[in-house]
Order: structure tokens, then C-alpha cells, then sequence
């Protein structure tokens, strides 16, 4: 059996700067964001959609147990070159689905460029911006999720 290897879509530098980049949109909001890179699909996930397989990492890494219900997972499989991104019912509530649709558009567009770190970037401060205005950080602002990026 030939088993299929697929190039790393970031550098550890990429990584902790997305990491990074995170920690800084995070101070300013009580919303969590976190990033996902699956390398490919496993042998059970084959029938998933791409938004099923996000809204599984979504569960998996506890994004869905925030206390304000704002969590958003960027999650991304490289084999599929497909990207979903999963907002908690408490972001849904207050952005809509048009921010969301322009959003992906956008990043679709940086990662068609090759521009896997700046598209991620880009986009984590585009959803910062709206939680920081939808869920200001009150005083204590507590991390409740890890920064950093998920690669499996």
C-alpha cells in the first residue's frame, strides 16, 4: 500500500505567528479562536462532508464548551484542499452568514495565492474585529482555550 505524504502547510515559524497572532486578537474579546490543519481524512471520517469534519474537531477540541457560547474554528484539510470554518451559537446569534461567505471567499483566494499564513492571519484578525465589537473583553479576560494550532 502506498501511503500518501502531503507537505506541511506551514512552517514552525508560520505556526507561532499564527499562535501569536491569536493571543493578540484574544486579548481584545471574549471569544475563542483556534485553528485546525488535518493532514488528510481518517479511514472512518471518508463519508464526512468537510463542515461535518469541522463541527467533529469543533466538539473534540471543547470549543462548544465556552462560557459565552463564542468559539470559532478554522479548520482546514489539506488532503481535501477544503476549508470550513465553525462558529458556537452565541456568534451566530449576533454575525451573520454573509460576514462568514465573505470571509471564506476571501481566504479561498489568499490560499489560492500559495499565502497559507497570511490567509489564516487575515482571517483571525477579520473575526477578532467582529468579536471585539459583538464580545468586548470585560476586565478579566480569561483564556479558556489553548492558542495554539492543532496539526494532525
Amino acid at each position: 500500500m502506498m501511503r500518501l505524504t502531503f507537505p506541511p502547510l506551514l512552517t514552525e515559524e508560520e505556526l507561532h505567528t499564527v499562535a501569536h497572532t491569536i493571543a493578540e486578537v484574544e486579548a481584545k474579546t471574549s471569544g475563542e479562536i483556534r485553528v485546525s490543519i488535518r493532514r488528510r481524512r481518517g479511514w472512518r471520517e471518508r463519508k464526512l462532508s468537510i463542515a461535518g469534519l469541522a463541527l467533529r474537531e469543533f466538539h473534540h477540541l471543547g470549543m462548544n464548551k465556552t462560557k459565552d457560547k463564542t468559539g470559532v474554528l478554522l479548520f482546514i484539510c489539506v488532503a481535501d484542499r477544503a476549508f470550513h470554518i465553525v462558529g458556537d451559537e452565541g456568534i451566530h446569534k449576533k454575525v451573520p452568514d454573509t460576514f462568514w461567505e465573505s470571509l471564506a471567499d476571501t481566504m479561498g483566494g489568499h490560499f489560492k495565492d500559495g499565502k497559507f499564513c497570511h490567509g489564516i492571519c487575515s482571517m483571525i484578525k477579520e473575526i477578532g474585529a467582529v468579536l471585539e465589537k459583538e464580545f468586548p473583553s470585560h476586565g478579566k479576560n480569561p483564556d479558556e482555550l489553548p492558542n495554539d494550532v492543532v496539526v494532525s
